[in-house]
């Protein structure tokens, strides 16, 4: 009760308080003091106070209920749309040239008068007179560079330098650099001859206007020549041997000119521009010349695109058809023509936009993308001359014995078996793409800086995150090729020694070493581990928490181990089957229902290629008794059927000498690791002795000299009068049907014989499951 009563009276001491403050301005720091008090001693009592003033206004309005706390979804709606902007833009550009060229005739008398106060003798043809002076005499001193700079003085040093084959970029950046230094040394040597000249018929102006004039003269001829020099670098229409791009004289002529030409054009219209900007001269004149000076440019550069657009694609796909190229390089030999001819449209729009609406204007869009497109050229003629130039050493260090006949047959032998490569093979692959990926990567920034100048959005935090994502996948991309063509050069040194068998042939024959086995299943492994790594850097540069990934990982692990048992008893099998080194690729098995060359290796089953065609898959799991027929020797036992009269001993011996005379022989003598012998008499049938000889070999060389041993006893045989056994079968009849013989009685005795035939073929071949190699 007590303190209702306290807040009734600070209520009436406080409303006392505001009247007193309003009628007595007098006491306006006294009335501030005593209402802040009273403010103060409310809040303590857990009083809301409301002051307002005599107009209605709130003086002290609550949290959340001034302007500044307004809903953001509000405020965002309250703003004009991006359309609703692009109108407005559009129509301020017509409203100011509409002002523009009505003001145009007052702002060319302007021009004039300017002009002419400017002009050291008051005439406007002063300007003009020192424009064709000064392009007459660099005409002449461009025709004197040719005549004694370039035939009496470069051409020795040029000419001398010129080879009949260079090749790659190693041989031919050097003479394309030096040449195109040599031009811009004509360049400096016409421009000064003019200047000379000027200088000895009309003296030293004195005036800053005339000056100026033939700076801008003298800097446009020089860039021109300059940029059409850089062009002739680049496709060098007149040695075709050095040119880069993949042009033909024709196209390359014809591009050239165009390139130059246009070049000269562009420069000398905005260095003209730039001279009556800096000139003082009015801005609806400086506006309308460079606006209309830069459309002629534009309509020249589509021509340009329009004239060599199927030759540019051509070079693009490095004279290669469609088919033979990548998406990519297709997608962009269609598309770059469309592209450029709308970027060029578009710089010309946005240049105009500027002039009308005299908004700062930077390097135009046109002249940017030859800018764009200089860099990249450049940035990836000089990264590629430096690889070229060190693997070339590379290669000479590692092997300076080779010559070039020995270079003319790997080549032909990699002809001859060809293979497919992944498009990355070698380090110095790698670093040609990374030199690409690098000369993208700056003409992107080359075009960020004609865009934007100033790139301020660079320095943001979510622009700071994308530069550092794009910096982690690219050096990852870098690491994975590493270890890939690390590795893949591991398993070529491994099995470069190896010859692969012929399709069709026996099998049986020495593998690849555990190493060229092993490495295959380790490869995508180690390829695995840094395609996660690189995921796991960018999601935590990204911010994201990869803890609970991991915890995933191992959840899904146990649930795969206990749902796929047989997969984890096929892996296991595998892993334990690799380790014992129980066979490896290229060998040939038999693991019992299937046999054949080990073909393919993965993590769960391996691949059997059997030598009749078929390919097996088997689960390492499946695997219960494998035979391995490649490792070590081999021991070949061939059986001989001989006539009864045939002597033994003197069989024997000629065995004998014959194994002596092959294992001498250049062709299968080195595979021999035991000679060929008899091994005797082995059984004896109704019609045949058989002798069976013997010989040892290397894995896969037994098939090569079976069928050299056969070629050789048979010849031996018929030398020495060695008869072989024919098979015969004979069929008895009962006595009283040896008169006449039935057609159905000659049919059963035929029959008869040929089931006594298979049946001892299929004696010799080991049954029906027998080898039927």
């Amino acid at each position: 009760m007590l303190q209702v009563l306290y807040r009734f009276l600070l209520c009436g001491l406080l409303s006392f308080t505001l009247t007193a403050h309003a009628g007595a301005q007098e006491s306006d720091a006294a009335g501030a003091d005593a209402l802040a008090q009273a403010i103060e001693q409310a809040a303590e009592s857990g009083v809301s106070v409301v002051v307002v003033d005599s107009s209605g206004q709130l003086l002290n309005a609550p949290p959340g209920t001034g302007p500044e706390d307004e809903d953001p979804a509000t405020e965002l709606m309250e703003q004009p749309s991006m359309l609703m902007k692009a109108q407005s833009k559009v129509g301020a550009f017509r409203a100011e040239l509409n002002s523009r060229l009505e003001a145009l005739p007052y702002s060319i008398f302007e021009m004039q008068y300017i002009l002419r106060q400017t002009s050291p003798d008051g005439r406007i043809m002063t300007y003009v007179e020192v424009l064709g002076w000064s392009v007459l005499f660099l005409l002449i001193g461009r025709w004197l560079s040719t005549e004694i700079y370039g035939k009496r003085f470069a051409k020795r040093f040029v000419v001398a330098r010129i080879r009949a084959n260079p090749e790659g970029y190693e041989e031919k950046m050097p003479f394309l650099v030096y040449r195109f230094l040599m031009g811009i040394g004509g360049t400096v040597f016409a421009m000064i001859f003019a200047a000379l000249i000027s200088y000895l018929i009309f003296g030293s102006s004195g005036d800053p206007s005339i000056e100026f004039t033939a700076t801008a003269i003298y800097t446009a001829f020089f860039l021109a020549r300059t940029v059409s020099d850089l062009w002739r670098m680049v496709l060098s229409p007149f040695l075709a041997q050095y040119r880069i791009p993949v042009f033909s004289d024709r196209d390359a002529k014809r591009l050239y000119i165009w390139a130059a030409l246009l070049a000269t054009y562009d420069i000398s219209s905005v260095l003209f521009a730039t001279w009556v900007g800096d000139f003082g001269l009015n801005y609806n004149v400086y506006a309308m010349v460079y606006g209309v000076l830069a459309l002629a440019g534009l309509i020249g550069n589509l021509l340009m695109v329009l004239v060599n657009g199927r030759a540019i694609s051509n070079a693009i796909r490095a004279g290669r058809v469609p088919e033979d190229c990548s998406w990519l390089v297709r997608v962009l030999a269609v598309a770059w023509a469309p592209v450029l001819m709308a970027y060029m449209a578009f710089g010309w729009l946005k240049l105009a936009f500027d002039l009308v609406l005299e908004n700062d204007v930077s390097i135009p869009l046109m002249a940017g993308s030859y800018f764009v497109l200089t860099t990249i050229l450049i940035v990836y003629g000089a990264i590629n001359y430096f690889i070229e130039r060190y693997f070339r050493r590379s290669r000479l260090v590692e092997a300076p014995e080779e010559t070039d006949a020995e270079e003319a047959a790997e080549a032909e032998e990699a002809e001859a078996l060809p293979a497919v490569k992944h498009p990355i093979s070698t380090y110095e692959d790698l670093a040609r793409r990374v030199a690409g990926i690098l000369a993208f990567v700056v003409g992107a920034y080359s075009l960020v800086i004609v865009w934007n100048p100033e790139a301020s959005w660079t320095e943001t935090t979510s622009a700071e995150r994308v530069i550092d994502v794009t910096v982690i996948l690219f050096i990852g991309y870098i690491v994975y090729h590493l270890f890939r063509i690390w590795i893949d050069s591991k398993i070529d040194e491994e099995v470069g020694d190896v010859q692969p068998g012929e399709l069709g042939d026996e099998g049986g024959a020495g593998g690849a070493s555990r190493l060229a086995t092993l490495l295959p299943l380790f490869r995508g492994a180690i390829l695995a581990v840094v395609l996660v790594s690189i995921v796991l850097i960018v999601l935590l540069e990204l911010g994201i928490n990869v803890s609970p990934l991991f915890a995933g990982a191992g959840v899904v692990g146990l649930a795969v181990g206990f749902g796929s048992q047989t997969l984890v008893r096929d892996i296991f099998s595998g892993a334990f089957f690799l380790v014992d080194d129980a066979f490896r690729k290229g060998e040939y098995i038999d693991i019992g229902d299937v046999k054949g060359t080990v073909e393919k290796i993965s993590v769960r089953s391996f691949q059997l290629r059997h030598h009749l065609g078929a390919l097996h898959t088997i689960p390492f799991g499946e695997i219960k008794v494998l035979t391995n027929y490649s490792r070590d020797w081999v021991m070949m036992k061939l059986p001989l059927r001989v006539t009864y009269d045939t002597d033994v001993e003197k069989v024997r011996k000629l065995i004998k000498k014959l194994g002596q005379r092959l294992m001498d022989d250049p062709v299968v003598g080195h595979t021999f690791i035991q000679p060929l012998k008899s091994q005797g008499v082995i059984e004896m049938q109704d019609s045949a002795m058989i002798i069976r000889v013997k010989f040892m070999t290397k894995p896969g060389d037994q098939w090569i000299v079976r069928k050299r041993v056969y070629q050789e006893i048979r010849e031996l045989f018929a030398r020495e009068g060695v008869k072989f056994a024919h098979r015969e079968v004979t069929v008895r009849l009962a006595p009283d049907q040896e008169g006449e013989v039935t057609p159905k009685q000659k049919e059963a005795a035929v029959g008869a014989v040929q089931a006594a035939i298979d049946e001892d073929l299929l004696e010799e071949m080991g049954g029906p499951g027998g080898d039927d190699r």
